[in-house]
Order: structure tokens, then sequence, then C-alpha cells
């Protein structure tokens, strides 16, 4: 059952054409589109991108043409979706900056953080069809990097990260670590997600216990896209 009129904004109809205001999303149409957004990153970590549209809709509790009138194809809703998840990840890489004095304890509170916003539906995703390279997504996606970059060398710089790792790692770490399997019922995933982060930061702190395979993964390697 829809739950937004067809029109999705408030215009001044009264004043004169030179004086009416540009038309400005209404509140309830705002909420729905976040709400759309909400279920349909859920949605896309528990069984992929590819999840029917319909379920995204119901999830939200909107109904279908509001969810095609803010979203016309699955293109804009994945694009939307990537945006606010790589957004709200970076908030929260500067929020534990500001947060916190000891860079690593910085460091692993950001990555709790950024697990409760759901980073790992940014994996899937990217392999979909829409533009990768959208300059939206491009400035945000370095945000982000920078942001993350920020606070692993800061970690690094004071001795209580392992120097044998890169941003990298810790991206593909989280990413890996936050989201079940595609079309796998993990209906308590959450309560394990952060007792494995948290070992994996355990392993992450220096001194390293251990000897690495392989070289440390870099923003590079994460762009290649052959």
């Amino acid at each position: 059952m829809e739950t937004v009129a067809d029109t999705d904004t408030d215009t001044d109809t009264t004043a004169p054409a030179a004086q009416r205001r540009t038309p400005r999303p209404r509140a309830d149409a705002l909420r729905n589109r976040e709400r759309i957004v909400t279920a349909a990153r859920e949605l896309f970590v528990e069984f992929g991108p590819d999840v029917p549209l319909d379920d995204v809709a119901r999830r939200a509790g909107v109904g279908n043409a509001t969810l095609y009138r803010n979203f016309p194809d699955r293109a804009a809703l994945t694009h939307e979706v990537v945006l606010a998840v790589t957004s709200r990840t970076t908030a929260r890489a500067e929020e534990a900056t500001a947060a916190e004095t000891d860079p690593f304890a910085a460091l692993s509170r950001f990555v709790h953080a950024a697990a409760d916003e759901r980073i790992g539906a940014l994996c899937p995703m990217l392999s979909g069809v829409f533009d990768k390279d959208h300059p939206d997504l491009l400035a945000e996606r370095d945000r982000l990097e920078a942001a993350v970059e920020g606070l692993v060398s800061r970690a690094m710089s004071a001795g209580r990260l392992r120097t044998d790792i890169a941003v990298g790692d810790v991206l593909v770490a989280l990413s890996q670590l936050t989201r079940p399997l595609p079309g796998i019922v993990c209906l308590d995933i959450d309560r394990f997600t952060h007792r494995h982060l948290q070992l994996f930061l355990d392993g992450l702190e220096a001194p390293a216990r251990s000897v690495l395979p392989g070289s440390a993964a870099t923003l590079e390697n994460l762009r290649r896209r052959d």
C-alpha cells in the first residue's frame, strides 16, 4: 500500500512564477527514501545485490511505485546505497579519530563502527552493473580511503600496529568479516561479527606474532580490475 501521494514535493503555486520556490521533497518523501536505502543496504548484505526490488520495497514498508519513483532502476538504487554506506563509514572514521587519543583504539573503534554501517555491502555491489566511476562515488571513496589511511598511519607511527600490513588489508578483512555468504540465512550473524573483528584486531596489534604470507594489500591493489 502506498505511503506517499503521487507528488513528493512541496511547491508554492500561489506566488508569481518568478517568486516561486524551487520544489523541495516533502518530509515524508525523504523518510521513505531513507527507508528504501536502509532496507536495500540490509538486503544487499544478506542476499547480494540481485535481491528482488519488490523485497526491498516490502522491507522498507513502501509500495513499489514509491520505490521506483525514487529509484527508476537497480543501478540508481545501488548507486545511492554505495554512496550512503561510503559516506557514513567515512564519518565513523572521522569520529573515531576525534574521540580516541590512542591511535590503535581509534582504529579499533572505527572497525567496529564500520561493521555496524554494513560496510560489507560494498563488495558485492561493486561487481554490479552501475557507474563505478561516477564523480560522487569517486569523491566519497577518496574521502573514506584518506580517513582510513590516516587511522592506519597514525597507529603504525605510534608503534601500536604491525608494520607488514597496509590499509587494503584492513578494508578487505573488514568487508569479509562483516557479511554472510549471499543466500545463507544467518539470523544471528551480528552477535558473532564483533567477536571475530576483535580477533582480527588482536592480530593487527604490534608486536607481530607471526610472519604474514604474501605482500601487504595496498589501495592500488584494490583498485585493479584485471
